[in-house]
């Protein structure tokens, strides 16, 4: 249920609303429940401080003096999080009133469309094809869309399957505009579709034989001569080869569709695809998808300069042809105050994700459940947002001044995007060197000095004076591919935690910087995911620390029949149930199972990913080390598909987070064996073992969590299993931490 709390774009004579937000009623019960829970905090904290006064003995001592940052760390992170709760907001779009408030389809904006892609064996150019298909389809005047590729990895098989989509699109976006299609990824059309017809049979003939000849080419690692159609592509195929053999090579700028020039099989007006390999240099840094972003910024702002901005990686295919309408009720709105609205942010969603969710895919608080609270918009998620070129270029009171004027958001591109002095200048501003002494990455564009290079743009954007709008849609716009693999979620997480930290811990860490140029809340909010890597620290701490002290039959948590046990039980289950109802209330399969596969997740990444992350960070801030950037593979291994779609865990892979988190369920599973034992002893002996209750729980609630840990240590036989070298060496880390404990 939701209560009015004000109209973005209210009815008037002139215009009808566009758009509307709401605030939601759950707001006022998560503000007092807020209340509540912080008056327990500092009641934790007195204990705390009671116990490492006033130890019983010295190992309580200890382990009161590791306890206290655990819990200042979780305190910490449920105070961040509240600040998404406090305002949550539902919004809402009226696309069919657009045409009539702004005069037509005529006055719509140019749009860009910018899709990433690095490496054409992690990132199938089949696949890479299909998002540019499926936006090239929307409901928009053709001819003031324009889809841009990056190919960061130079390859002549992303430069080859482009060039067969451009031929296919010719086919593919009438027959999308003639039926109406709501789904226009030709592979997601052709896999649902069970209607025959000779047309549709003819065009998906047409799109299989494309396929096999993009695979092909990618199988054999090369383009032969036998896929190549026409003067056209063995021209801009020689033209690649010619650039790419040399050392140092320029970039490759290659327009495949010029709207002044092209036309489908039914003579309308064909999009602009253009082709983009920038220039890299080992001597240059390259930035990775924050600096394929600028070079595309530049180049498209040489070619065509739309005036809004879509940003899609290469697996976030267009599920709706309506969405840059639906973007439009805000960005094209003159009921609100535009100047100030730097973007329009969709969710992340994706398909393929098994019925349990098992690996947390959908991550639902990052892209649904915090979103809407965030006062002043939502952070930038990287994929799926539609920009206001502007906001790119300097705060909302003054545009950062540029190098040359083809560059500015106020430039005005005439004539085809083909002429030779427009394709010369688009490969002088993606050259690797155009950036030295200037503000790209710092004050312009998307900003460089972290690897979540999202997160960091949007933040920036925020803390100059920009706005955002949350746009969520019953029909997801765009659904992207997850990864199915464990060893692949939790190296993703890895390079986003490093990149947070590297945000959280700069000159502009949102607790310092965020909080006096956005306000409290909204600096709060950007903490919050700034120093998420940190659960590290208490997931870590509660996983070992109390379960070896069971093992040792020493007791750190207060006895059940004191009031302080209590506290505990309340802090607990409050957050838990609070965690639960903002999981269910969120809808988009909320369902208890799926809840509890998220949070087994997070104590997951709590002990690999974040925690690794953490340590990576800290030895890269000291000199130590340095870290890299990994594309995830879109690829599908079948035997893991499988496995996944069962909701079976995919371990297989020798990794030192999956030995630290092996070694973890050993010691819980040990704890809660020996506590119970423990327990019926002194309780057979007239001794007292309330002292141990609670660490019993604990351990008993991660072996309950740990399953398919223990399944795949002792039970599976499959690829999939967790090797024996890392259940040998975790077992031999486990036994090392219980000896260090005993003979302390």
């Amino acid at each position: 249920m939701a209560a009015p709390r004000r109209s973005t774009a209210s009815a008037t004579t002139n215009h009808l609303p566009l758009n509307s937000s709401k605030l939601l009623r759950r707001a006022v019960l998560n503000r007092a429940f807020a209340l509540t829970y912080a008056c327990a905090i500092p009641a934790l904290f007195y204990h705390h401080v009671k116990a490492l006064l006033h130890p019983s003995t010295a190992a309580n001592a200890i382990a009161a003096l590791l306890l206290l940052p655990a819990d200042a760390v979780l305190a910490f992170m449920w105070i961040t999080a509240q600040s998404f709760l406090l305002y949550p907001i539902r919004n809402e779009e009226f696309p069919e009133n657009l045409e009539k408030v702004v005069g037509g389809t005529g006055s719509f904006p140019a749009l860009d469309v910018f899709i990433c892609t690095a490496d054409p064996h992690k990132e199938p150019p089949i696949g890479v094809v299909n998002t540019a298909l499926s936006v090239m389809a929307y409901e928009y005047p053709t001819e003031k869309l324009s889809v841009y590729v990056s190919d960061d990895g130079g390859s002549e098989l992303t430069l080859f399957a482009f060039m067969e989509a451009a031929r296919f699109a010719g086919h593919w976006l009438p027959f999308c505009r003639e039926r109406k299609l709501m789904e226009r990824k030709p592979e997601a059309y052709f896999a649902s579709n069970h209607c025959g017809g000779t047309e549709i049979n003819k065009i998906k003939m047409m799109y299989e034989s494309m396929k096999v000849r993009v695979e092909h080419a990618v199988e054999r690692g090369k383009v032969g001569e036998e896929y190549i159609i026409g003067d056209r592509e063995r021209q801009a195929l020689g033209k690649w080869k010619d650039e790419f053999t040399r050392q140092n090579h320029a970039a490759v700028v290659e327009v495949l569709l010029d709207t002044s020039r092209d036309r489908d099989i039914a003579g309308n007006v064909m999009p602009n695809l253009v082709y983009l390999s920038r220039e890299k240099s080992k001597n240059v840094p390259h930035h990775f998808k924050a600096g394929a972003l600028n070079a595309l910024l530049r180049v498209s702002a040489v070619m065509t300069n739309a005036a809004i901005i879509l940003t899609l990686d290469c697996d976030m295919c267009s599920n709706d042809p309506e969405t840059p309408r639906r973007a439009l009720c805000y960005l094209a709105d003159p009921l609100t105050n535009q100047s100030q609205l730097g973007y329009v942010q969709f969710p992340q969603r994706f398909q393929g994700i098994n019925e349990g969710d098992i690996y947390c895919g959908d991550f639902k608080y990052p892209y649904h459940i915090n979103p809407p609270g965030m006062k002043n918009g939502p952070s930038y998620v990287g994929s799926g947002c539609f920009f206001l070129r502007r906001s790119l270029f300097g705060a909302p009171s003054a545009i950062v001044p540029l190098e040359i004027p083809e560059l500015s958001p106020e430039h005005c591109p005439k004539g085809s995007i083909r002429t030779e002095r427009t394709l010369v200048l688009a490969q002088k501003v993606a050259g690797c060197k155009y950036e030295h002494n200037t503000n790209w990455g710092h004050k312009v564009g998307f900003r460089y000095g972290s690897l979540v290079e999202d997160y960091y743009t949007g933040y920036k954007l925020q803390c100059e004076g920009w706005r955002s709008i949350f746009c969520h849609p019953k029909r997801a716009a765009f659904l992207g591919d997850a990864p199915i693999c464990l060893i692949d979620v939790l190296n993703q997480n890895k390079r986003w935690g490093i990149g947070l930290l590297e945000v959280g811990f700069s000159k502009f860490s949102p607790v310092t910087y965020g909080v006096r140029s956005m306000g409290l809340l909204m600096g709060l909010s950007y903490a919050h995911y700034a120093f998420w890597p940190m659960w590290s620290v208490p997931i870590t701490v509660y996983a070992f620390l109390p379960q070896i002290a069971l093992i040792n039959g020493l007791s750190i948590f207060p006895k059940v029949s004191e009031p302080w046990f209590l506290l505990y039980i309340f802090l607990f289950l409050g957050a838990y149930a609070q965690d639960l109802a903002n999981f269910v209330l969120a809808g988009h399969n909320g369902t208890l199972r799926r809840w509890w596969n998220d949070q087994r997740m997070y104590l997951i990444r709590g002990v690999t990913s974040y925690a690794s992350g953490t340590i990576e960070y800290t030895l890269k801030s000291l000199g130590v080390a340095a870290h890299g950037f990994s594309v995830t593979s879109k690829v599908l291994d079948d035997e893991q598909s499988r496995r996944y779609e069962q909701g079976v865990f995919e371990f297989g892979a020798v990794s030192p987070m999956f030995m630290v988190l092996a070694a973890a369920a050993i010691i819980n599973l040990v704890s809660l064996v020996r506590g119970l034992m423990v327990t019926i002893v002194r309780r057979s002996g007239g001794g007292d073992a309330e002292g141990l209750v609670l660490q019993i729980l604990l351990a008993g609630f991660g072996v309950v969590n740990g399953w398919p840990i223990y399944e795949a240590m002792f039970i599976r036989s499959d690829k999939g299993r967790i090797p024996t070298k890392v259940t040998l060496v975790s077992a031999f880390v486990a036994s090392l931490l219980y000896t260090a404990a005993s003979l302390a």
